[in-house]
């Protein structure tokens, strides 16, 4: 080799037993490194983890005390989960679409009816914008008001915020 050439680094025994074809580059990730590669794309409550690295435990109780101590450092919030659920789909969503979606993630109920009571006093507005960027004018027969309703039940919408937008009731 010349000098501007450098030989590959040599592997590590650590590097060597890790090497195992399961993760990226031929690379198995420990419980702890997978967790936080997770938490790295997105907030994930205790439980979502648990279900997607259940498989990955290799001894009984290993997993507990992985998530224990990402708890215990802060890098599992239930508050932040809640709070990354709404910033993302409040605007396209309403409050029982999102309720659902926190039940999903196995969050405490007395958190997610809070988080969707706070939801609950923006509605009309936010069902407002969706059927504002999916519609934009009033519909001009019953068939035609069906469509939207459907579509904004679909969304999630509660039928008081769905009649009031629907209707042009008190809008801005």
């Amino acid at each position: 080799m010349s000098d501007g050439e450098h030989s590959p680094p040599a592997a590590t025994p650590a590097a060597t037993s890790a090497k195992r074809g399961g993760g990226r580059g031929g690379f198995t990730l420990s419980l702890k490194g997978r967790a936080l590669r997770l938490l790295t794309g997105r907030e994930h409550s205790r439980a979502e983890l648990e279900r997607k690295l259940a498989p990955h435990e290799e001894e009984p109780g290993q997993l507990a005390k992985v998530l224990d101590d990402l708890q215990a450092k802060d890098f599992i919030s239930e508050p932040r989960v809640i709070e990354s659920v709404i910033n993302r789909r409040a605007s396209r969503f309403g409050a029982a679409r999102i309720r659902h979606e926190l039940q999903a993630k196995g969050l405490q109920a007395e958190a997610v009816a809070a988080a969707v009571q706070s939801l609950k006093v923006t509605e009309v507005e936010r069902a407002r914008e969706v059927w504002r960027k999916k519609f934009g004018t009033p519909a001009k027969d019953a068939a035609e008001r069906g469509k939207q309703a459907r579509f904004l039940a679909a969304r999630g919408f509660g039928a008081e915020a769905i009649a009031r937008v629907i209707s042009g009731a008190d809008e801005d």
